[in-house]
């Protein structure tokens, strides 16, 4: 009679070789066959060169355009702790040149946490979090973010990513894969200084404005109809 625990072990492991093996590629085409378009870069550099550490914050809907768009820069990022999906995406990323440390606000979180904190306490370390992963709400920042910055000086820049062509999955926010053969316009704000005693609510709300700012702006370089 068949095991029940061998047969999902089995089938994890199955996704995890897969996944590492087939995601990386796959992206690659989805993303590198687009034709790409950054501006404001500079702040998130001009930081790096001023010996500061850096925050890069953007809504959990167009990570993967940002994950991309930083490839190659051994960034660290954060993947959660749900086996295979996190470990899937934790081997993706490392091939792709990101360091990814396990764990988020909602599963084995303060390993990780102490972990980014060590990261950003390092002058020009770049780590790349989502402020509403990653289950949402969506664009309601977690305090994650806001508090490791307030508790290293690391200064956040927000960002924000489009392609003119894309996929759309729907769960608790409307998720964003580009399609191959496309234009994607990346876009970083102005960075975002927080004081250590300025209240989580004000904090927040500058923070919110920012990321819903551009990502307001890249949907119109794209040609994606909203809302006001």
């Amino acid at each position: 009679m068949a095991n029940p625990q061998n047969e999902r072990r089995l089938k994890n492991r199955f996704l995890v070789w897969f996944g590492e093996r087939v995601g990386p590629k796959l992206l690659k085409y989805f993303y590198h066959t687009n034709e790409w378009e950054f501006e404001g870069a500079h702040h998130y550099e001009d930081a790096i060169s001023s010996g500061k550490s850096v925050i890069i914050a953007s809504w959990h809907s167009t990570l993967l355009t940002v994950f991309m768009g930083l490839a190659n820069k051994n960034f660290h990022g954060l993947a959660g702790n749900h086996h295979p999906e996190a470990e899937i995406i934790s081997r993706i990323g490392a091939k792709l040149g990101w360091d990814v440390i396990r764990g988020s606000s909602t599963d084995g979180g303060k390993a990780a946490y102490d972990s980014m904190l060590n990261i950003l306490k390092t002058p020009g370390n770049v780590f790349a979090i989502t402020p509403d992963g990653p289950q949402g709400p969506a664009k309601i920042p977690k305090a994650g973010t806001i508090r490791a910055a307030q508790k290293t000086g690391a200064v956040i820049v927000p960002a924000a990513g489009q392609s003119t062509k894309r996929w759309s999955f729907t769960n608790w926010d409307t998720f964003y894969l580009s399609k191959p053969h496309g234009k994607i316009i990346q876009l970083f704000g102005e960075p975002i200084f927080l004081e250590p005693n300025e209240s989580y609510n004000n904090c927040a709300e500058r923070l919110r404005i920012a990321l819903n700012s551009l990502e307001k702006e890249v949907e119109r370089r794209v040609g994606m109809e909203t809302p006001d």
